[in-house]
């Protein structure tokens, strides 16, 4: 099991990535959600039910395109080939979705992507204990996702492939 820290690390550089990709593709990218966040208050926000606490990681504008993007990283098995993503950030980003009309996007390290409704449509249930947590989470197969390129536009030929895991 790993530190909070070095989880912490790890989805710093994921989500470093995941800008680095989308502004390849002409979008504009900035940092949102917990991580702008002082760490007295996002301790508070880890104690409540709120949604605000699902807050996604980044926000992307092209031409007249917004979107919401929630990085994660280290969440697929590699030997199940399933993706996980934690219920209530699931429950949240669907209420997002509808509050806000913008969608919202997972990006996992292999830059596979799923929405909230695909997980609540292709997900099933797993078992408690997501990265540690012991949170409830859906897993979903990396074979029902939605590839970066397809939805985000192609990436340059001299880009930068991959992050170390």
């Amino acid at each position: 099991m790993t530190s909070f820290q070095q989880r912490k690390a790890a989805g710093d550089a994921h989500e470093q990535y995941v800008a680095e990709q989308l502004t390849m593709r002409g979008w504009d990218v900035s940092p949102w959600g917990q991580g702008l966040l002082t760490e007295q208050i996002q301790d508070a926000l880890r104690k409540t039910d709120s949604f605000i606490r699902w807050i996604p990681d980044l926000i992307a504008a092209k031409e007249t395109d917004l979107a919401l993007i929630d990085c994660k990283t280290r969440m697929t098995s590699r030997s199940t080939g399933r993706h996980a993503v934690e219920r209530a950030a699931v429950h949240a980003h669907a209420q997002l979705v509808a509050w806000t009309l913008l969608p919202v996007y997972y990006v996992f390290d292999d830059l596979d992507v799923l929405t909230p409704h695909d997980v609540l449509t292709t997900g099933r249930q797993g078992p408690h204990s997501i990265a540690g947590s012991g949170a409830p989470y859906f897993l979903i197969p990396a074979t029902d996702t939605h590839r970066f390129d397809s939805l985000f536009g192609a990436g340059s030929p001299a880009a930068p492939w991959g992050i170390a895991s």
